[in-house]
């Protein structure tokens, strides 16, 4: 099976969030968290922040990750881990493949017209929201 992570990654005021614009399939042209494939024995943790490096620069000393949830997807043979995480503090991200962006948190993360996931981004927000004390109270 098949593992994946995304990573929902806030800035230190927590009044936005990163996002990319996927540039193909699939959701190509849609809003997505960042994130990417755990590689063959690879800890999900150490994938996550591997990830975030690699896709917008953001380093283990820029951000403590939280592993929030799991999505299992028997018929699709794989699984996606999520983390979330506030900056410490303001860093320029760059991007790898996909456009980032920052996004205000006053979107309809379920508007899957814009977001990618079949609605999983907002149902990952209101998680968030539900957990934010042990996901922003970490320092």
């Amino acid at each position: 099976m098949q593992g994946y992570n995304v990573i929902a990654v806030f800035s230190p005021d927590r009044r936005e969030t990163l996002m990319c614009k996927r540039v193909k399939d699939p959701y190509k042209g849609l809003y997505n968290m960042v994130g990417g494939k755990i590689e063959k024995g690879e800890n999900g943790l150490d994938a996550a922040y591997r990830e975030l490096y690699e896709e917008t620069g953001i380093t283990r000393e820029d951000i403590k990750l939280v592993h929030l949830m799991d999505f299992s997807y028997p018929l699709d043979d794989c699984y996606v881990e999520v983390y979330a995480g506030r900056l410490k503090q303001n860093v320029t991200v760059r991007d790898e493949k996909n456009p980032l962006l920052w996004m205000t948190l006053d979107k309809n993360f379920f508007d899957m017209s814009l977001f990618a996931g079949e609605g999983n981004i907002g149902h990952i927000m209101e998680h968030i929201k539900i957990h934010s004390s042990e996901i922003f109270e970490q320092e």
